[in-house]
């Protein structure tokens, strides 16, 4: 992709936020028009139970730029987001939440730092107004946590707001929460990743479901998104240097054992019982572990060569998307 030849996709996932729609879209195309750059919006309706999906419908019969995906249920943020990822078309791929906590007026600084030759392109929210135990502190950790344990030097993880070009994001499974990590995700792939400061104006309506339990569930996140960077294409290494470890544990203890047989002529079996079912235990666990290995191999294997479904169902794709 030329830094400065390409097209932009803006994909926003909603679920009930019906009141923002107009408004969002309002800004969201004078932004776009003023760029003078072929853009489409992506805008996927994740189940929504209130008017979103009539205010959808609306707004794509009126704007032939918009493109609306219609999922069949409710299926969360990350499937929302792939979604909307796997039908856009831009070479630029910008993600952002739908309830106008992100000003659509600060795209182009994510346009400018991609035309510097950026891969990807995160925000990182200043002034936030928000509870500082419930949500910034827990916040804080969690994005510490993230970055302490990838490598990738970012201070907010959590911001949907974020750009891509679209070879990255082509290269990249989302699953789970993976959202909010795919800079990390990224690093294999040698991404240049850059973050810049955006605001963070109050939410408008609704309710935010991050806190402290939600906080928790990062770091379990972190260990599969570690496993992931390190072993993913090689799980053996992982699980088969686990497995030699305690294989060669349990075979000193039992070398040991040989010895206190045959040359001091001890009964091991009466006087070293508890320490033999440690040996036989810690060769019987290496051995599982090796096996694990040898059938993590079998599965990347047929990832890589039948790749998965998707974690989510269209129901129903309205307009046309990209124009100039």
């Amino acid at each position: 992709m030329d830094n400065r030849d390409y097209s932009i996709s803006v994909v926003v996932p909603f679920f009930n936020e019906e009141s923002s729609v107009s408004e969002l879209h309002s800004r969201l195309s004078a932004v776009l028009k003023s760029t003078g750059r072929p853009y489409e919006m992506v805008l996927v309706n994740d189940g929504s139970r209130d008017a979103t999906g009539d205010r959808l419908a609306e707004l794509v019969a009126a704007d032939a730029g918009a493109k609306v995906v219609e999922l069949s249920g409710n299926w969360g943020q990350t499937a929302a987001l792939a979604a909307g990822f796997a039908n856009a078309a831009g070479d630029v791929i910008i993600a952002m939440d739908g309830d106008l906590q992100h000003a659509p007026e600060e795209i182009p600084l994510f346009l400018r730092k991609i035309e510097e030759g950026y891969d990807i392109v995160s925000g990182q929210r200043q002034g936030r107004r928000e509870s500082l135990l419930l949500r910034r502190l827990p916040s804080a950790a969690a994005n510490w946590l993230i970055a302490t344990v990838s490598g990738v030097r970012l201070h907010d993880f959590g911001t949907t707001f974020k750009a891509y070009r679209r070879e990255v994001l082509d290269r990249i499974c989302l699953y789970g929460d993976f959202h909010r990590f795919v800079p990390a995700l990224a690093k294999p792939l040698h991404a240049r990743v850059i973050e810049i400061p955006i605001s963070a104006p109050a939410r408008a309506s609704g309710a935010s479901n991050y806190g402290i339990r939600r906080a928790f569930t990062v770091f379990f996140d972190m260990l599969r998104i570690r496993f992931l960077m390190s072993f993913l294409s090689r799980p053996l290494h992982f699980f088969g240097s686990a497995g030699f470890l305690l294989i060669g544990l349990g075979a000193a203890m039992g070398v040991f054992l040989v010895y206190e047989k045959y040359v001091l002529k001890l009964a091991v079996m009466t006087e070293r019982g508890p320490f033999m079912m440690t040996a036989i235990f810690l060769l019987l666990a290496g051995m599982q572990m090796l096996s694990i290995g040898f059938l993590g191999e079998m599965m990347t294997r047929l990832y890589h060569e039948t790749r998965p479904g998707s974690l989510y169902v269209v129901k129903e794709i309205k307009g046309q998307g990209l124009k100039g």
